[in-house]
């Protein structure tokens, strides 16, 4: 049975590669997208299958997995619709503060939430092994991280940077907002052994580079993740909506629970 899915910023980057995979597979049926009424009529969208606002699809479809790519507050309140109506909602969006976070966890018991602030296979298995990893490696090894993406990002630290340091940060006992430095500059002294670095770097066209260094007595280990086609997030969500359709509202839904 396909799996119905309504797109948020369907004109937008990643609202174009989700309506183009949904289309080409019969798992699921694109019954609503919404963006502004001038971008829809520019990308050839029309009929009551367009909208420009959640709650005007809302209205006259149910029974649908909204799909949610675009900006926190605006996450926020695709949510709070969601929720009004009874319909389940698949978040991408990153940049969330932690009081926003705290919006969607009371949400999600009320209708079935999921947000990852990445739906990459690989990233979600990084977060699996890296653990293992810190515990392997012991103490004496630092850890540091860098990021990069396109020039047309708004956030930073990106929030699949943010997660890997609190990977990173929980294999060691720490809280990450306590040992995080995003920001070096002039004479800063001798690098705190408590302390993960996470600096970012922003040009082009890149999707998303995320490289660990774990620096040791004598050696460095490398681990990166390099995302090529921002396709691989669209499938990522795209295979959420189709899981959380079965799911009841009890808590915020993440990649971890689909594996």
């Amino acid at each position: 049975m396909a799996t119905n899915v309504i797109i948020m910023g369907a004109c937008g980057r990643m609202g174009k590669m989700l309506v183009d995979l949904a289309q080409a597979d019969e798992n699921y049926k694109l019954i609503g997208v919404v963006d502004k009424p001038e971008r829809l009529a520019q990308g050839g969208f029309s009929g009551d299958v367009a909208q420009g606002s959640l709650e005007e699809v809302l209205a006259v479809q149910s029974g649908a997995v909204i799909i949610d790519f675009t900006a926190p507050e605006a996450s926020i309140g695709h949510a709070t619709l969601a929720a009004a109506h009874g319909a389940s909602m698949v978040i991408g969006t990153t940049g969330f503060t932690e009081a926003q976070k705290e919006v969607l966890q009371g949400l999600a018991v009320k209708t079935p939430l999921f947000w990852a602030p990445n739906m990459s296979v690989g990233v979600n298995v990084l977060l699996k092994v890296l653990p293992e990893l810190v515990r392997l490696l012991g103490e004496s090894y630092d850890m540091e991280m860098v990021e990069l993406h396109h020039n047309r990002k708004k956030d930073s630290p990106s929030g699949t940077a943010l997660r890997l340091g609190e990977c990173l940060a929980e294999a060691r006992g720490w809280q990450l907002g306590e040992v995080m430095n995003a920001h070096r500059e002039g004479i800063i002294g001798e690098r705190p052994h408590k302390e993960i670095g996470i600096q970012t770097v922003r040009g082009g066209d890149v999707v998303g580079v995320h490289t660990m260094y774990f620096m040791g007595p004598g050696e460095r280990i490398e681990v990166t993740h390099q995302a090529h086609s921002r396709e691989t997030f669209a499938q990522g969500a795209l295979r959420a909506a189709r899981w959380l359709s079965g799911q009841k509202a009890e808590r915020l839904y993440s990649m971890p629970d689909i594996f």
